[in-house]
């Protein structure tokens, strides 16, 4: 079972290298852009939340582009356009 996790990781790092990295930031900064979310639940500041899930979402479109995975990169283009929003208002540019 080990072994097929590691094969799996593995195939993913060979097959793109620079997506695999750009996967790899995409993932901390959205972990950690939810995980103030969730821990400060009560009253976010979400001028630090929208930054963290832009970053994300901007290195998934990224790395999905390299991949030629179509829907995921329109998805997460989708997510990176809604961040610009909602910081936008965060701060209270509209």
């Amino acid at each position: 079972m080990i072994a097929k996790i590691q094969d799996f990781w593995m195939q993913s790092y060979d097959s793109d290298r620079t997506a695999f990295w750009f996967e790899l930031i995409s993932f901390v900064f959205t972990v950690a852009a939810s995980l103030y979310l969730a821990i400060n639940a009560d009253n976010p500041d979400m001028r630090l939340v929208y930054p963290g899930f832009l970053v994300g979402a901007l290195t998934q479109v990224y790395a999905s582009w390299r991949r030629g995975a179509a829907w995921i990169m329109l998805l997460t283009s989708y997510f990176s356009l809604v961040n610009v929003f909602g910081f936008g208002r965060a701060v209270g540019w509209w």
